[in-house]
């Protein structure tokens, strides 16, 4: 039996995870892998050693109050695995977390591979000589960052992602509003606060009072709100009820994809979801909100001026981005409304997406297994 500790630390690591451990069964069915999992990892067969939720914060100041917690928890998994060493290590994503962890265990012998490059090429760009003591390989997602890791003797594989393998070129709008059972004539927008509790805190308001604003503009609009957590749920049901003018908000447990693939335009919280967004060839207004001090310490490492994905690989502003003190109500229900009404825009929009679905779109899931096995023999 094959032993692989595995680490993941949210959402999209949970489903980079769920796809690379079905993979590399198909290769090898008697891989153990144990670690922290979430719900599509232990569905695939994944042991967790404690709830994927303790990792799940982000922001500077969200991280200092959890800090204690989150030093316990590593201390107690690396003692784990220094008691019961895996053949090898893989850590998803959560690089503060993993790094740490993959360094403690490669001085150890354990081969450690980490699947999701850090945004080196967006901000902290010194951490490159952490990561190369740390990991065994890299696994990069995009094309523009093995020409970093290999500039300072990294060893990097890219395997492109998983999520341009999944979704189809062309997206089936017609049948997502049929499942969602939404009208034909409706200005559908869905709205995607993020994925963690600290995010949906600083934008369920944010997002109520945006629609709002585009429904007094386009009556016929409705609004899907995909939450995944009950807790994230609750808090945005609180945000609604806060606003005493009745909105046609549809919450959602789940169907993320359906919301966004229905959706005529997209206001998504900066993160993966904005890629997903991009692939299903969406029109959308990238928005994010944090702790002043947050902010104010990530500004200053910035190395680009882009956040969103979209505008990354594409190396220009496809899509607005309204960020902190601009991420107000009123500038982005208008940017919304100006995208769905510019049919030259949206003509571009989709073309410059579909050029960056075909260059994420490698198999990756079947790369990043051979890569991995490659170190198993």
């Amino acid at each position: 039996m094959v032993r692989i500790g595995i680490v993941a630390g949210e959402a999209s690591g949970d489903l980079l995870g769920s796809h690379l451990i079905q993979a590399l069964k198909q290769k090898h069915p008697d891989i153990e892998f144990i670690g922290i999992a979430g719900p599509k990892m232990i569905s695939e067969g994944a042991k967790s050693l404690f709830p994927i939720e303790r990792l799940s914060v982000r922001g500077y100041l969200e991280v200092i109050k959890h800090l204690w917690g989150l030093l316990k928890l590593r201390r107690e998994l690396l003692n784990h695995f220094l008691s019961n060493p895996p053949d090898l290590f893989i850590g998803i994503d959560a690089p503060d977390f993993n790094f740490w962890l993959e360094k403690k265990l490669k001085n150890k012998g354990v081969k450690t591979i980490h699947y999701v490059s850090p945004s080196i090429w967006a901000w902290r760009k010194n951490r490159i000589k952490k990561i190369k003591k740390a990991v065994t390989q890299i696994l990069a997602l995009f094309p523009f960052e093995p020409a970093l890791y290999k500039e300072k003797g990294v060893p990097v594989a890219y395997v492109g992602h998983p999520l341009a393998d999944m979704l189809p070129l062309e997206p089936n709008v017609p049948g997502a509003r049929e499942i969602l059972k939404l009208e034909t004539s409706s200005l559908v927008v869905a709205m995607l606060p993020g994925s963690r509790q600290s995010e949906v805190e600083q934008h369920a308001d944010l997002f109520v009072q945006t629609a709002k604003h585009i429904y007094a503009q386009q009556p016929n609009a409705v609004f899907l709100v995909p939450l995944i957590t009950r807790e994230t749920r609750h808090i945005f049901e609180v945000a609604i009820y806060n606003e005493p003018e009745p909105l046609p908000i549809q919450l959602l447990f789940g169907h993320a994809h359906d919301a966004m693939e229905a959706a005529d335009v997209v206001i998504v919280a900066s993160g993966t979801a904005t890629l997903e967004a991009a692939l299903l060839k969406k029109p959308m207004v990238i928005t994010y909100r944090m702790s002043n001090l947050s902010w104010q310490l990530l500004k200053r490492m910035r190395l680009q001026p882009y956040v969103g994905l979209p505008n990354i690989l594409a190396e220009k502003f496809v899509v607005p981005e309204l960020l902190q003190h601009d991420a107000t109500a009123e500038k982005i229900s208008q940017a919304a409304l100006d995208l769905v009404k510019d049919k030259d825009r949206l003509a571009e929009i989709k073309k410059e997406f579909t050029d960056i679905h075909h260059q994420l779109k490698q198999n990756t899931a079947e790369k990043a297994a051979i890569a991995i096995l490659s170190h198993l023999k």
